[in-house]
């Protein structure tokens, strides 16, 4: 959740934080009315959420109600552009691209007690008792961290708020702490539902160990076990995840369901700062058990941390996860900062299952979710074997853009080390630019490259990427597929290889936008290439005002109606 030199010099504190029912509003920061934003600016996102001004950073308290709107909460200082001061930004949407800016949701409790990392459920049976004429109320889990005046750092302990109309405003429990601590390297709960009980993952960062709570009302909470010492270590661990999702054959059919254990280490990434990797295997209601020793990771190149899964979705359907679009490394330092008064983007939304990869074996996919809300024009379909496309795009209001790309009937026993494709993308001004491919033969790598962009320079800023992608295992007769998404917003590059097996997420900022695609392909004679090419609405202009502001949910809050159990997903691919 935190940036390590943080917590430099920490100590456990015998201090706990009191029971809160009330909260401390620093007079700069707005309550019942959205911060307000400009989203014009040339590197800011058109079809990713980004705060409308102020530093961002985890995704928090994700939920999807029964009437389908997608409730994502943030860390959020509104009133700096580098970590601190950390409320629980709140946007909401039906799309899961176009964002409302709704009010803040959740203060500090006191000037120096910050509102760190949590997760939010819907409390349909009220075990909590705060709801005893609804089902729909909402009970957020967060972490409340103490901060001294003399710069010390005091304990972290798990603390609840709960909502009556439907997430847009919370009171705090007047009996937190629920989970009381005297360390201060204790976070992040994320809370799910299990049969008959509720279960609670909290971080024990640099013991590298998540502990596993159980209650039956979301207020008492009994330890059942840790995780402890798995996968890549990094100096910390946070932000665990724990959310049942289907396993899919090769043909997209259900097969099994089983749990996914998402864990954010930072720093210690093997590309530096942060990273995000995951376990797969059973869960019990009190101890989750890894099916190999294998780490996963969820994205192969830098900027992609801290990950949440959407409460609400049932576990034999495929999940939706956001995460964080940054790097400690370098967040606080990116220039959207000072060139226009923001800091961090999230991730597209992806759509998560299980399903066994050619070699690898068990992998998480993710895929985007449908792009229908946000695609515009289409701009490029062509079909070629070996062949070129290319695209100015300048004429794209959003400067966004999607490409899919298919290449089918690969002879593999005819690929060699020039089999490859490669998408790029520049600008005519300032000669900048981003580059990707895959080379259909040798180790089958996909690259990134962003090092061709001069618009930040930092000496974290790793410029290549790739990962290996076995598209072939020699079970099709020697004729193989294979396949690429990708969507470029601005500062913001993901691409989803191979049907969403490996997935990467590149920040990149250019001194003038991107506006030409260029595509080339050299492949073996019979091969073939489809290439669509999209462009995106802006899922923000439509919100702005004449002056070009973003003002958001203005109107009252608590307009919610009843929710049911738990949100159908239309997401099965």
């Amino acid at each position: 959740m935190l940036c390590l030199h943080y917590l430099a010099g920490i100590a456990l504190w015998s201090v706990a934080i009191a029971a809160q029912s009330s909260t401390y509003v620093n007079p700069a920061v707005p309550t019942g009315t959205p911060v307000p934003g400009t989203y014009t600016g040339a590197l800011r996102p058109q079809v990713h959420y980004s705060p409308p001004q102020g530093f961002m950073n985890d995704p928090n308290g994700m939920f999807v109600d029964a009437n389908g709107t997608w409730h994502l909460y943030c860390q959020y200082n509104p009133t700096g552009l580098v970590a601190g001061n950390q409320h629980w930004g709140h946007a909401t949407s039906t799309d899961l691209y176009h964002w409302v800016n709704q009010p803040i949701a959740l203060f500090p409790p006191e000037e120096t007690v910050y509102v760190f990392t949590g997760s939010a459920v819907v409390d349909v049976n009220n075990t909590s008792g705060f709801f005893p004429d609804q089902n729909n109320g909402v009970v957020a889990m967060f972490t409340l961290a103490r901060y001294y005046e003399d710069g010390g750092v005091g304990p972290q302990t798990q603390n609840i708020a709960y909502s009556h109309d439907g997430g847009y405003t919370f009171e705090y429990y007047d009996a937190n702490p629920v989970i009381n601590s005297t360390s201060s390297q204790f976070r992040d709960p994320k809370v799910l539902w299990y049969e008959d009980h509720w279960v609670v993952l909290i971080a024990y960062a640099q013991e590298f160990s998540v502990g596993i709570f159980t209650s039956p009302d979301l207020k008492t909470w009994t330890f059942a076990s840790n995780f402890t010492q798995h996968g890549l270590l990094g100096a910390q661990y946070e932000c665990p995840n724990l959310v049942q999702m289907p396993v899919r054959d090769a043909k997209g059919n259900i097969i099994d369901n089983k749990f996914v254990l998402a864990i954010s280490i930072q720093p210690g990434a093997p590309l530096g700062g942060s990273v995000t990797e995951y376990f797969y295997g059973d869960f019990n209601g009190t101890h989750f058990t890894p099916a190999d020793a294998a780490t996963r990771l969820t994205d192969f190149a830098k900027d992609n941390y801290a990950a949440q899964f959407f409460s609400g979705i049932p576990g034999d359907q495929n999940q939706v996860n956001i995460g964080w679009a940054s790097n400690w490394q370098y967040a606080q330092k990116v220039p959207t900062g000072n060139v226009e008064g923001w800091r961090s983007a999230m991730t597209a939304p992806r759509v998560n299952y299980l399903t066994n990869a050619k070699r690898i074996g068990m992998v998480m996919v993710n895929d985007l979710p449908d792009l229908t809300p946000i695609l515009d024009s289409r701009l490029n379909a062509s079909t070629f074997g070996d062949g070129t496309v290319a695209l100015d795009y300048s004429s794209v209001e959003s400067g966004a853009l999607y490409i899919e790309v298919n290449v089918t009937n690969i002879n593999t026993s005819q690929l060699n080390d020039d089999s490859m494709l490669n998408i790029s993308f520049a600008s005519p001004v300032s000669g900048e630019m981003l580059q990707s491919g895959f080379f259909f033969g040798g180790d089958n790598a996909f690259f990134v490259n962003r090092g061709g962009i001069r618009g930040f320079d930092n000496i974290f800023l790793t410029d290549k990427f790739s990962i290996v992608d076995i598209y072939s295992d020699g079970s099709d007769n020697g004729v193989a597929s294979w396949s690429m998404k990708a969507v470029i917003d601005r500062s913001i590059f993901e691409v989803f290889v191979d049907r969403g097996i490996q997935t990467g997420t590149v920040l990149f900022y250019p001194t003038q936008p991107l506006t030409t695609l260029n595509l080339a392909s050299q492949l073996p004679e019979g091969a073939q290439v489809s290439v669509d090419i999209w462009s995106l609405k802006s899922a923000w202009a439509e919100y702005e005002d004449e002056q070009g502001n973003v003002v958001g949910n203005v109107t009252s809050s608590g307009n919610s109606t009843s929710r049911s159990v738990a949100y159908t997903s239309d997401f099965l691919l």
